[in-house]
């Protein structure tokens, strides 16, 4: 068992176009990513040979899932270790709390598994390095899981700007806000200690007794997730630098804190978030839970405003509130642009070796920007980005 166990670790099979393609999701929460790959299993020829979570009931639901989709019954794992030993896995989908994101990634990619990583792909700089520099070194497909900038509107806006269909684009803002903070409803959850590997969890953090909260609201708590300018802003600023063509900020500056539900958790329920790029725009990034109003995304640029809102429907565009004789014409629309979805891409990017839509210099550029937006939060300064260094600092 030990040899079987050595050998797929060290092999890492290139796919031929009738190979099936041995799957494994570790992390079978919410997330939903098991039921795209179950979309696409039959026209990528991709088989869920396995499932790992620290929750049991995740597990066998999850397992449920692949076998009521008709595909064969999976492994059930507990600890991803016990995954990337297994003999068939290919690949792994990693969907598990940011805390763990970069240890899984950096340990499936020296199994020699392609791999999607879910955002953010880091908390802190020192494991974005690590990981980023561990995917470089090998000649794994790693797909980071920003979804947005592979549905159809964001192509198409992307083509639009850089036809300089916006003109000088200046100023870009997204406010997303709801009435209660996104992991109460996680939190709701009834877990019992009995059905969890509660230290497989905690990973690197500090050892303390069961918390049910801790382990169902993870995404409410600073150690395993910094809020909502690491989650949702995430994929706001993945999106900016897909449709720009910029790779990371240059200043960013935050404030925010619990202002609406003080409990025990200690994600801020309220940020505000400010980057500035080199490409000359400006950036501004709004979380408050307590409202269900004011949510919006909008691009704005010398010719007009192209609203990204509804950002999985056609954007719109309009001259309104110019005067220029160029600005964008009255009912105006943006030219529709086809996409491949984010987790099919990566499924052909594994038969292809081509780099995905999101590969590993993406997941460096959004967590960059979220860990210079938490790292402002916390000291309450300006904090800077030096590319050549690969470091932040005050400034």
């Amino acid at each position: 068992m030990v040899g079987a166990s050595l050998t797929a670790l060290q092999s890492g099979r290139v796919m031929g176009a009738n190979d099936r393609i041995g799957v494994a999701v570790i992390g079978c929460g919410g997330r939903g990513l098991l039921g795209e790959v179950l979309q696409f299993s039959k026209e990528s020829n991709v088989e869920v040979v396995a499932l790992c979570d620290t929750w049991k009931q995740h597990r066998e639901t999850a397992s449920d899932k692949v076998k009521k989709s008709g595909a064969a019954e999976p492994k059930l794992f507990v600890h991803y270790q016990e995954v990337l030993a297994s003999p068939g896995v290919d690949a792994v989908l990693i969907s598990t709390p940011d805390h763990q994101h970069c240890t899984q990634l950096s340990a499936a990619v020296k199994a020699k598994k392609d791999v999607y990583v879910e955002k953010p792909l880091a908390m802190d700089m020192k494991e974005l390095l690590s990981a980023v520099d561990t995917v470089k070194r090998s000649d794994r497909i790693v797909q980071c899981g920003t979804q947005v900038r592979s549905w159809a509107p964001s192509a198409a806006g992307r083509a639009f700007v850089s036809s300089g269909g916006l003109g000088k684009l200046f100023k870009i803002e997204q406010s997303r806000n709801g009435l209660h903070p996104y992991w109460d409803g996680e939190a709701a959850r009834k877990v019992a200690e009995a059905d969890v590997d509660w230290k497989a969890f905690l990973m690197n953090r500090r050892y303390r007794p069961w918390n049910a909260d801790q382990y169902a609201g993870w995404m409410g708590y600073r150690e395993f997730s910094r809020g909502p300018h690491t989650q949702f802003m995430a994929h706001f600023i993945d999106l900016i630098h897909f449709v720009t063509g910029a790779s990371y900020p240059d200043r960013v500056i935050a404030m925010g804190g619990t202002f609406r539900w003080k409990d025990a958790r200690t994600a801020p329920d309220s940020i505000e978030v400010v980057l500035e790029y080199k490409e000359g725009f400006l950036v501004r990034y709004n979380s408050t839970f307590g409202t269900n109003t004011n949510s919006f995304l909008k691009f704005f640029g010398t010719r007009g405003a192209m609203d990204a809102t509804r950002w999985n429907d056609p954007w719109v565009i309009s001259g309104e509130g110019l005067t220029d004789p160029d600005r964008i014409a009255a009912g105006a629309k943006i030219p529709e642009m086809p996409s491949t979805p984010h987790m099919k891409n990566w499924f052909d990017c594994m038969r292809s070796r081509q780099q995905p839509a999101a590969p590993i210099e993406t997941g460096y550029g959004h967590s960059v920007a979220c860990i210079m937006a938490d790292e402002s939060f916390l000291r309450g300064r300006r904090m800077v980005h030096d590319p050549a260094k690969r470091s932040i600092h005050e400034g």
